[in-house]
């Protein structure tokens, strides 16, 4: 039925004032069925619009509120926060399993589990209580230690780290993190070592080489216990004097500037009122400790590039070379200690006793790529190029020139030599930066120590390595454990391993 409207006079002289547009005619009702018309498509909407004196923009509003409203109308509705989601067994196993999640996952201290229990399970439990599941937990974890195959450990690195005054032994395989070694200690001396490797030599740990720092008492012993396996020096640490001698000089120069501009502006103010003459012998030794200062920055800290980037680099010259190139480095700072040897000399003699180990690396990486070149038919200068190739940012002119040409050198041999090259740089090891990086997890449970002792050790070790990366840079590690990447098989979840039956939820069915 049409809706009634009031037509527009024709007449120029007519007021319209009074005049209605059609639109605004229309109740709510009215302008519903319109919706219902256009969004069934009952009839055209040209005609609908003609029809009914209203536009068609008018009409495709209407319908977009009438779509917005049945969408409304068929969401489902919001979840309440007191909705039950779903309900739990709550058993004392299950309260076990809360217990170490909280000490274990959450980094609680004993009394932030009583906390908890109290105050969101209504439900009291003992200081002794949570010791003695912690404890028994302790027992278990170390049957499953003692049960590990560490035959598959290629690359180990050792180190020493410190709770309180007292040395934690550390050993972990570098390509898995998989930590074999966590051992509190009353001594770090090459005895102490030497027992610990020899017990790990029971459990099948031949590893093909140890990433180290400088320690005494840990070379010593693993010279005592593993007296062919190589001991190759920790680059981080190798270069960590170096970087700080430079930050220092730095500081140095700098401050040097300021003492020379303050003095500059003091002899300018003192110059206007002719009392210059008592400043000009402060300002020249100012201007002469600057000019030396900001020498002996630079020059130090060129050496330390050339260390760093060029001969300790996995991307470089053949082992002969970096070892000239890193004596020229250690006689240039050696030369440079008469202009300040008490910063200087101790990191050139760091440096010096550490040329072999720290190099060792180099040593390594050319019987490898020696061993590729006699695979592939090649030069070894062109597998060397080639690994140089892979540090190249790709997008640039350089890496594409560079590859265009070894790639007409190597013809169908470049792809399969280049995904070679590209295996061996992700297990080729130079640092022991992942021992650093275990020491900050490990701090986030001293508190254990103060609760059930030394033993704690033994169930952190068990828990990191059963405990899956929940991202990692290396795609091969997310969601895995290091005990799946050390094994290559997987293995129950860790509560499982200690004797529990996890709970899950059911599913409702679809």
């Amino acid at each position: 039925m049409a809706t009634p409207i009031t037509n527009t006079p024709s007449d120029p002289n007519v007021s319209t004032a009074h005049v209605t547009c059609a639109a605004h005619t229309l109740d709510g009702e009215q302008r519903q069925r319109l919706a219902l018309q256009v969004l069934t498509r009952s009839e055209p909407v040209t005609e609908l619009a003609e029809r009914h004196q209203v536009s068609r923009k008018f009409l495709y509003q209407q319908a977009d509120k009438g779509t917005q409203a049945l969408e409304q109308a068929f969401q489902p509705p919001a979840p309440m926060d007191d909705d039950v989601q779903f309900y739990l067994p709550v058993t004392k196993a299950w309260l076990r399993q809360v217990v170490l999640g909280l000490v274990l996952l959450c980094h609680s201290s004993f009394r932030g589990v009583i906390g908890f229990f109290r105050d969101l399970l209504d439900q009291p439990i003992a200081l002794g209580t949570v010791h003695n599941i912690v404890a028994e937990a302790v027992v278990e974890a170390r049957r499953i230690n003692a049960r590990q195959d560490l035959s598959e450990v290629r690359a180990g690195s050792h180190d020493e780290l410190f709770q309180g005054h007292q040395p934690v032994l550390v050993g972990i395989d570098l390509d898995s993190t998989y930590c074999y070694l966590l051992a509190l200690e009353a001594h770090r001396d090459a005895e102490t070592w030497a027992i610990h490797l020899w017990e790990l030599a029971e459990h099948g740990l031949q590893p093909d080489y140890i990433v180290a720092d400088g320690g005494q008492g840990l070379r010593a012993g693993q010279t005592l216990a593993w007296p062919v396996v190589p001991g190759d020096g920790d680059v981080f640490h190798g270069l960590q004097p170096v970087t700080r001698l430079v930050a220092t000089l730095e500081k140095r120069a700098y401050a040097a500037i300021a003492r020379r501009e303050e003095l500059e502006q003091k002899m300018q103010q003192a110059k206007q009122r002719g009392q210059g003459r008592p400043l000009s012998k402060p300002l020249a030794r100012a201007r002469a400790q600057e000019s030396t200062a900001i020498r002996l920055a630079d020059e130090v800290q060129t050496l330390a590039g050339w260390l760093q980037h060029d001969i300790l680099a996995l991307v470089g010259p053949d082992t002969a070379t970096r070892q000239a190139l890193y004596d020229f480095v250690v006689a240039a700072l050696q030369d440079l200690e008469a202009v300040d040897a008490k910063r200087l000399r101790p990191v050139r003699r760091a440096l010096a006793n550490q040329r072999d180990t720290l190099l060792a690396f180099a040593t390594r990486l050319d019987q490898q790529l020696e061993a590729l070149a006699q695979q592939f038919t090649v030069p070894t200068a062109w597998v060397r190029e080639l690994l140089a190739l892979q540090s190249l940012p790709r997008p640039t002119t350089a890496y594409w020139a560079n590859a265009t040409a070894l790639h007409q050198l190597l013809h169908d041999r470049f792809f399969p030599l280049q995904q070679a090259l590209a295996a061996l740089r992700h297990r080729f090891h130079r640092a022991s930066s992942l021992v650093e990086n275990l020491n900050s997890r490990l701090r986030n449970y001293f508190f254990l120590r103060r609760q059930i002792g030394p033993a704690y050790l033994d169930l952190l070790r068990f828990f990191l390595n059963h405990q899956p990366f929940s991202r990692s840079q290396k795609p091969e590690r997310r969601s895995k454990s290091p005990t799946e990447l050390l094994t290559g098989q997987a293995h129950p979840h860790w509560l499982e391993m200690l004797g529990f039956t996890r709970f899950t939820r059911a599913r409702c069915a679809t």
